[in-house]
This record gives structure tokens, C-alpha cells and sequence, in this order.
């Protein structure tokens, strides 16, 4: 009888320790699941990349009047100088936690924010009293210069200098991760150094 008793005793103790060791393990994996989460929604939108570009345009514009007896023109030279900025909104990042298999995977990335911001100076502006400049000239030229700092932009290293940042920034995902135990997982490959990290 007494080795019954002793038996039950060691069985439930043995019960008992397995179910606080897997409880403590379960708070554990949710604790850093929540402070995944809750590090990738802290970063915000990250201005990775600014840029200044210049550009000197000249406009014209003529049309004829009085049938095609007179011809009038309007022309205008215009200095550019232009901010830009590269932006990614992290807050955007989609993402998966898998607890079960300790697995952080990035589904998707934002895209690209690019904000151009001219300042324009016109000089040696002609036109006709029957040719007058209108509010659509102003906003033809700006058009027009916005088309043509957007040429510079993709010629420029400007793009892929906010990517570099951006990985930069996803790095630290890889180290919160890979602190915690955690996997992380981006293009359906897991991530096992930063150098791996590519867009």
C-alpha cells in the first residue's frame, strides 16, 4: 500500500512539474510574439533618402489668332531647384507570426513614397496681350518640371540608396528575431545573416 501511495505521489509530482515547465514555455512564446508585433508597429514612416535637384527649363507657347494671320507667343525661363524625398511607411509591412514554429515571415513590403518638392524662379517672362499667361501655363511648366526631376530621380542612385536604408532597417528585425530564438523568413528563403536581406 505504502509504495502505491509513494508511486501516485511521484506520478503527480512529475505532472505537475511538465505542466509548469510547458505553461512557462506557452507565456514565453507569447510574450515574444507580442513584442515582435509590437516592434515592428513602433516604426512608423521612415524618410529614408533625400535628394536636391536642379534644372533650368524654358516654356513656350504660341498660337495663331485671326485665322493664321498673326502668331503670338509667350515664352518663360525657369530655374528649378527641387527637393526630394524617398519614403517607405513601415507601418504598411505585412507580416506573419507563427508561435507554434517560433517563425516571424514578411509577406510584403511597402512601396516606395517619393514626394518632389520645386521651388520655381521664372525669369524673362514674355508674353503677348493676346497671349496672355494663364493659371494652366503655370501648371503646364509644373507638370512639365515635375516629369523631368522625376527622369533625374531614376537615373540617380536616389532609389536604390532608400533601399540599402530600408534593409538597413529591416536588420533589426533579423536581430530582435534571432535574439528571441525566432526564425525570420522574407522572398519564401529564411533569413540567416543580414547580407541575406535583399529586395
Amino acid at each position: 500500500m505504502r509504495k502505491i501511495v509513494v508511486g501516485i505521489c511521484i506520478t503527480l509530482m512529475v505532472i505537475f512539474i511538465i505542466n509548469k515547465c510547458s505553461n512557462k514555455e506557452e507565456i514565453l512564446i507569447q510574450e515574444h510574439s507580442t513584442l515582435i508585433e509590437k516592434q515592428i508597429k513602433n516604426v512608423s514612416k521612415l524618410v529614408v533618402t533625400e535628394g536636391n535637384f536642379s534644372e533650368v527649363f524654358s516654356y513656350k507657347n504660341s498660337k495663331a489668332v485671326f485665322g493664321d494671320l498673326i502668331e503670338v507667343e509667350k515664352k518663360a525661363l525657369v530655374v528649378v531647384n527641387a527637393e526630394v524625398t524617398v519614403a517607405y511607411d513601415l507601418s504598411k509591412i505585412e507580416f506573419n507570426l507563427d508561435e507554434e514554429n517560433k517563425t516571424l515571415t514578411i509577406t510584403k513590403l511597402p512601396e516606395q513614397e517619393i514626394k518632389i518638392f520645386p521651388e520655381l524662379e521664372y525669369y524673362d517672362v514674355q508674353a503677348d496681350f493676346l497671349n496672355p499667361f494663364k493659371a494652366e501655363d503655370y501648371n503646364a511648366i509644373n507638370k512639365k518640371v515635375k516629369q523631368q526631376i522625376t527622369k533625374k530621380i531614376n537615373a540617380s542612385n536616389l532609389k536604390s540608396n532608400a533601399e540599402n536604408r530600408l534593409v538597413s532597417e529591416l536588420s533589426k528585425f533579423y536581430i530582435l528575431t534571432n535574439s528571441l530564438g525566432w526564425t525570420l523568413q522574407y522572398n519564401q528563403k529564411v533569413i540567416d545573416k543580414v547580407e541575406d536581406l535583399k529586395l
